[in-house]
């Protein structure tokens, strides 16, 4: 909203040195619900929206996962008893059930839990494009979920990184998830999906005068490598990094 931390204290009535430990995350416990509520007012929320979420992370981790994990599982169930409907009804009944669907969809799209958790779908070769599938998998579900509190893009998705040729930021084994929502721009970390053939990797992209897309690794050992842009069918940006320590 091209607001300073000075505006924003001033707006909410709080320091701004307080309002800097929430922006960075170094805060250890969430906010009262009263700054809470004037931060909705400044930043355009919708009303209660933060407030749920700091009281989601109010409670205690135990509880908290088993919590996470209830609507995950939730989540995939209702994706398995569509799938179930879609090939049981009659088309005119099967249009008013996905109807609703989509309207129960929409309405958790934009709800303070969405996001959560993000689907890992596969590995991604962090060298030589390699082939891929996501297990065949619909849209946000998977065998492995990591949990992401800040990520509210209902399509999000997490990768593991296999190879070397992104190395020292990402090492083989770390978890990227990445966002189609997000924005990229030159020198971005992303996963790019080939059209032709179906196969995937993940560099440094910068988009070329000519038309094509330079991928290039972080690892100095390998080379850049230059495509046509027609033959990329996806560009996603990484949005956050888990790595082994």
């Amino acid at each position: 909203m091209r607001l300073t931390l000075d505006e924003v204290a001033a707006a909410t009535g709080f320091s701004k040195p307080y309002l800097s430990t929430i922006e960075t995350g170094k805060v250890k416990n969430p906010p009262s619900d009263r700054l809470i509520s004037r931060l909705e007012e400044v930043l355009e929320f919708s009303p209660g929206t933060l407030r749920h979420i700091a009281h989601i992370e109010r409670i205690p981790a135990d509880i908290r996962q088993e919590y996470d994990t209830i609507n995950a599982e939730n989540r995939r169930y209702k994706e398995i008893l569509k799938n179930i409907i879609r090939h049981s009804l009659e088309p005119s009944q099967l249009g008013e059930v996905l109807a609703q669907y989509q309207l129960d969809v929409d309405e958790k799209s934009q709800s303070p839990r969405a996001g959560h958790w993000v689907p890992v779908i596969n590995k991604v070769a962090a060298g030589y494009p390699a082939s891929f599938d996501d297990l065949g998998y619909p849209v946000g579900f998977a065998d492995d979920y990591v949990r992401c509190p800040d990520i509210h893009d209902p399509n999000a998705f997490a990768v593991r990184v296999v190879g070397d040729s992104m190395e020292p930021k990402f090492r083989e084994g770390d978890i990227v998830v990445f966002s189609p929502a997000a924005d990229v721009q030159n020198g971005d970390d992303c996963f790019v999906r080939f059209s032709s053939p179906h196969e995937t990797t993940f560099k440094r992209v910068f988009f070329e005068s000519d038309g094509q897309v330079r991928l290039q690794p972080r690892n100095t050992d390998y080379p850049p490598q230059l495509v046509e842009g027609q033959r990329i069918n996806g560009i996603y940006r990484a949005v956050i990094h888990f790595q082994t320590l």
